[in-house]
């Protein structure tokens, strides 16, 4: 049996694995590949559940007659019974019988193969409970005609008293397409007031895709919903303590960390003015993991990638409704990190005020596209509750950059700086 510890997609390389187990194989007609649920147990007494396609005891996710038997069943929607379930193949439009299969690239926490230079198969290892919420998304968007996504053209799922969760998604693939970072890197080398075109129209896509994901008031699991002051609360103190943890552990000495050394009780005042918002507008399915490596620009659009949310979380916390200025953040804390990325990378600093002018043209493309109502009224009511997702991404960065990457601790220094600096009143964030 394969060992799924030593394959790329594993993502549990430092906890102690005491076992692996397959607790369903789903053969695939016309195939001599066969679906496998696998239990991978922890010595804490936990498991995660990983799919794999099985050719014998070798993994076959990636061969042709595999691909092409699974994209049949996918068109035929067909169901096939198992033993602990069923396993379930649908079809969003015609699917073509596929020729050619190649992999997309290095291996993620999934694997993604390019069908005929026109899909991609995207094959979920690790498998939550419950729908993945790129499927749901995905399929909403595409549902509704949203043209700035790859779109969604089939998928397959199990269901059953194993579990209920999604295995595969296939979507458009987009040839020659550019990913938004290297767009970012190139502009900045080329033509660095070219991005600040791209942002702009970037800023109207969000706006618009945050306005469709809110759109049917009738779907329990898209409807917008009002922010309560109890998760306000709960976010709050959740960054609090982050903020308090970190800045405990500052190292005592280096020029990256000067501008924030001895201000921790500066930041959780900060957080704590900030978050006096009053109406804090209401909550949506939203993208979860937003920057820019999850864009690409196709053929002259924006078109949005990635919808599964951040990795280390959980289909329950990647599904739950959020405020969509998170994604916001996420985009403008992305912007920051592009501007010094150029210069640590490729010797090119940022021009001064780039990284404001991306901002604003940003932010005013997506005010001017998204349903005003999910937000607080009010520009500045807007700007506050930004800020304060604004300042978690730069905490967790923070973090991060402190244990990994210790050259670019600058980036989340600035970024938390820059947010001491507004005033009272909450000072302008472009």
């Amino acid at each position: 049996m394969i060992d799924v510890t030593e394959q790329r997609w594993f993502g549990a390389k430092s906890r102690d694995v005491v076992s692996q187990e397959v607790l369903e194989r789903i053969p695939l007609d016309g195939t001599d590949v066969e679906l496998a649920i696998l239990e991978v147990g922890f010595g804490e007494g936990t498991h995660d559940l990983y799919q794999l396609v099985l050719r014998g005891e070798q993994d076959a996710a990636d061969d042709p007659d595999f691909v092409r038997g699974l994209m049949q069943l996918m068109a035929q929607e067909t169901e096939v019974e198992t033993p602990k379930g069923c396993a379930v193949f649908r079809a969003l439009g015609d699917v073509q019988p596929v020729r050619e299969v190649r992999p997309m690239g290095a291996e993620q926490s999934n694997t993604s193969l390019v069908l005929d230079e026109r899909l991609v198969l995207k094959v979920y290892r690790r498998l939550g409970a419950g729908p993945n919420p790129e499927l749901e998304l995905l399929r909403f968007l595409t549902e509704r005609g949203f043209e700035h996504i790859a779109t969604l053209r089939g998928w397959y799922a199990h269901t059953g008293r194993l579990i209920d969760a999604t295995l595969g998604i296939a979507q458009d693939f987009l040839p020659g397409a550019t990913d938004g970072w290297d767009l970012a890197l190139q502009d900045l080398r080329e033509d660095p007031g070219r991005f600040v075109a791209r942002a702009r129209e970037l800023g109207e896509i969000t706006g618009r895709m945050h306005a469709v994901l809110a759109s049917d008031n009738a779907d329990p699991a898209f409807s917008p919903e009002d922010t309560s002051a109890e998760a306000l609360g709960l976010l709050t103190a959740t960054v609090d303590e982050e903020i308090e943890q970190v800045f405990l552990d500052l190292p005592e000495d280096g020029e990256a960390v000067a501008p924030l050394r001895g201000r921790g009780q500066e930041v959780r005042e900060l957080l704590s003015q900030l978050t006096q918002v009053g109406s804090a507008g209401r909550v949506i399915r939203h993208h979860g993991d937003f920057h820019l490596g999850q864009v690409l620009l196709a053929q002259d659009r924006w078109v949005v990638l990635d919808f599964e949310g951040e990795p280390a979380r959980t289909l329950v916390e990647r599904r739950r409704k959020q405020s969509p200025l998170r994604d916001v953040a996420g985009m403008l804390r992305s912007f920051a990190y592009a501007a010094t990325a150029s210069e640590l990378d490729h010797g090119t600093p940022a021009p001064e005020g780039w990284e404001e002018e991306v901002r604003t043209a940003y932010l005013d493309g997506y005010l001017e596209a998204v349903d005003p109502t999910l937000l607080p009224p009010g520009r500045q009511a807007v700007e506050r509750l930004l800020a304060v997702f604004e300042l978690e991404k730069a905490v967790y960065e923070l973090r991060y950059e402190l244990d990994n990457r210790p050259d670019w601790v600058k980036i989340p220094v600035a970024g938390i700086a820059r947010l001491l600096e507004l005033d009272d009143e909450g000072a302008t964030l472009r």
